[in-house]
């Protein structure tokens, strides 16, 4: 008897009817339910009048494993529906300009908020290291031959006010990514060099900056050099508009040295009067509104985004829509990395809690609810998807039609994979510039992140080449590579990938040199010596380790250092070089912040023939 029961519970559990799922009655009778777009089991359960734990149980029933918090999709919540016999309507969510602020504040509801001050330029005028001297930091030193490849926000505090900087690259690669930092700024500064004078970059920036209708304050630099002198940039940026003060004019010119930090304490001063003219103002006390000043994918952290606050008051735990994506604020902090609980107007802050990577120049909104912030973001990503369909068709139309009125016309496929967003979107933009006798760059990907094997098999079925920027593929994407004859090529400084591009397009590619990857090895455990520094026990997972090779140190699938293998020992003998299989212990020279887990790649550079 007790076996057919068994089997009766059994039989019954394949297919689920009402009688085993409905739970207590409750006294209350939902027909009709409306829901929007990522609407989660607690909440469809409370608009059913139903335990989450029945629904959980039903849906796993089907084969479904979900938990309380999980989104359903369409088919899923009409299947819930449909076994409680209520009909379910979908309401669509709101439109695509609900994350502009278009809520107009009361003035008495205003405050004084801080100015965001741009910074531009032409490449290595001394942009980097006039913000360097005013936050008294060392930035310069981080960026590849010293030009500035990411854009970044900062806030100083200058005679008890605080000044927002946005440090944006000068270097033509960089036209979308100083466009984004004029549209947000409320005062620019134009770094000229004395000894250079006014440069193509130089009238660029100034016509972001007019576009943008921001005041303009001109920093003449390097006038510590002998002979400098500012007479002729100024004449040459009055032919632009821009006349100085002293001929009658209404913008202002600062001559300083960012070097020696002659005139910066002039270029504060005047920042803080223009900001008192323009009358700066913010409404703190409602639901932040700003832009996104950088974006990146950390594989330990997961999305991590710089985001400029411009009105209202982000706050931890705050839901936020971030172009199409979404999430709430779990951990926010400032530009010297202190944990911040609030950040008010005019405030960059680091924000990690997205559940995708969002797009550099994105707007962002804090709405009261997550369910907002869900639907919204769905409705978002719907449409950029729709958008980016439609412009992949017409292109594809375009690029037939134009191949078909102009003959045979080839075109190169690039991958781009940078460390930064704002570093990929830069490249392409360069590459995509170049053309060679009808021959163009097609760039069909363009992201954030380390060389996958998935980049690899796009690469190989659209017959594309890869290009990493700070990135390294690990050894299964190398092999991978290798297997389906795609080429990948790495590089840290922009305008020598272009170089190269152009080149190998013109048909004149021939390198010299090449290089090899030796071997790898993974880090297992590192020691700390006073005399000797940081000691890498490790494990040659491929190829070989050399002594005194040259070596990157690689975390991630970021290039964190590149450098020289110091010593090499197997045990406590001294080896020229470890094979694959064997471990052993390692330093870099002048490197130190060896951390478990990492990858040392030695390589070398080998001579090929020039047909």
């Amino acid at each position: 008897m007790a076996k057919q029961t068994y089997k009766k519970r059994v039989n019954n559990n394949r297919k689920p009817n009402n009688r085993e799922f409905t739970p207590r009655d409750n006294g209350e009778k939902v027909e009709a339910i409306t829901y929007t777009d990522g609407i989660t089991v607690s909440e469809l359960a409370a608009k059913i009048k139903k335990n989450s734990s029945d629904i959980i149980k039903l849906l796993f029933m089907l084969g479904k494993m979900m938990t309380i918090n999980s989104p359903l999709d369409d088919e899923n919540v009409e299947l819930v529906c449909m076994e409680y016999g209520i009909t379910a309507t979908k309401e669509e969510a709101r439109d695509d300009e609900s994350l502009a602020d278009d809520v107009v504040d009361n003035p008495e509801d205003l405050v004084e908020r801080a100015p965001i001050v741009t910074i531009m330029g032409h490449v290595d005028h001394g942009k980097t290291t006039l913000l360097d001297t005013i936050r008294k930091t060392n930035v310069t030193a981080g960026e590849f031959g010293g030009i500035t490849q990411h854009i970044g926000a900062y806030q100083v505090e200058v005679d008890g006010k605080r000044v927002t900087f946005l440090d944006t690259p000068g270097h033509e690669a960089f036209t979308a990514m100083r466009a984004r930092g004029a549209s947000v700024t409320d005062i620019s500064i134009i770094v000229v060099a004395a000894d250079d004078g006014v440069m193509p970059q130089t009238r660029e920036a100034i016509d972001h900056s007019k576009a943008a209708g921001v005041p303009i304050i001109i920093a003449v630099n390097k006038m510590d050099k002998p002979g400098a002198t500012s007479d002729k940039i100024k004449s040459d940026l009055a032919a632009l508009d821009l006349m100085p003060e002293e001929w009658g004019g209404d913008t202002i010119y600062c001559e300083c040295s960012a070097k020696t930090g002659m005139g910066v304490e002039n270029i504060l001063e005047t920042i803080l009067v223009v900001s008192e003219v323009r009358d700066l103002k913010a409404n703190p006390n409602k639901l932040a509104t700003g832009t996104v000043v950088e974006a990146k994918l950390d594989k330990g952290r997961g999305p991590v985004c710089t985001l400029l606050v411009q009105n209202g008051s982000l706050k931890h735990g705050d839901s936020i829509v971030v172009g199409s994506c979404y999430g709430k604020v779990r951990r926010m902090t400032n530009d010297k990395g202190e944990e911040l609980k609030v950040a008010s107007p005019s405030m960059p802050v680091e924000v990690i809690g997205l559940n995708e990577v969002p797009v550099a120049g994105d707007n962002f909104k804090a709405f009261e609810s997550d369910k907002d912030a869900r639907a919204i973001a769905a409705a978002r990503n719907r449409t950029k998807i729709e958008k980016e369909r439609r412009q992949t068709s017409a292109m594809s139309l375009d690029d037939l039609s134009a191949q078909i009125a102009a003959g045979d016309i080839q075109e190169v496929p690039v991958i781009v994979k940078s460390d930064v967003q704002g570093t990929a979107e830069a490249v392409a933009s360069s590459l995509s510039k170049i053309d060679v006798d009808g021959v163009k760059v097609n760039i069909i990907r363009s992201a954030a992140g380390s060389i996958s094997e998935s980049d690899v098999i796009l690469a190989s079925v659209s017959h594309a080449v890869i290009y990493g920027f700070n990135v390294r593929p690990d050894a299964n994407v190398r092999k991978k590579a290798q297997e389906e004859n795609v080429e990948i090529r790495l590089h840290n400084i922009i305008y020598k990938a272009v170089e190269e591009m152009e080149a190998a397009m013109k048909g004149m590619l021939a390198p010299v040199y090449e290089e090899v990857v030796i071997g790898q090895a993974e880090v297992r455990k590192t020691y700390k010596v006073s005399k000797i520094g940081t000691i890498a026990g490790t494990m040659v997972t491929e190829g070989k380790l050399v002594r005194e090779s040259k070596c990157r140190l690689i975390r991630d699938g970021i290039v964190i250092y590149t450098g020289k293998l110091g010593s090499l020992k197997r045990f406590e003998n001294d080896a020229k070089e470890v094979l694959s299989g064997y471990e052993c212990g390692l330093t870099i020279e002048n490197f130190n912040d060896i951390k478990e887990g990492d990858i040392v790649e030695a390589y070398a550079d080998q001579e090929v023939k020039v047909d």
